[in-house]
């Protein structure tokens, strides 16, 4: 089943963000590599694709789990929340309807 992970940044994020960028893109290609990864990327702090010094304020992953609590375990183990990126991390179970 799929699954919404969405991390809300904590202020001023970018820092610890691009430190633990290289970890958290690396666990992102293994879920690609699996076929397991739908969609993937930040939330821009402004409108536009490179926010410059205003950086971001969260990030969403759409991937396939076993379970909801597989998809917990893997949002938990996410670099930048070790690295204190995250303030808050929500795991939701997801059903794709569009695009078909």
């Amino acid at each position: 089943m799929l699954y919404v992970i969405m991390g809300q940044d904590v202020t001023d994020s970018m820092d610890k963000r691009m430190a633990a960028r290289p970890a958290h893109v690396a666990r992102l290609q293994i879920l690609q590599g699996e076929g397991r990864l739908l969609l993937a990327g930040p939330f821009p702090a402004v409108d536009a694709v490179d926010p410059g010094a205003a950086g971001y304020t969260g990030s969403l992953i759409v991937a396939e789990f076993a379970s909801l609590t597989d998809a917990q375990d893997w949002a938990e183990a996410d670099p930048y929340v070790a690295a204190g990126v995250y303030a808050d991390v929500l795991v939701k179970p997801f059903r794709k309807v569009f695009p078909a």
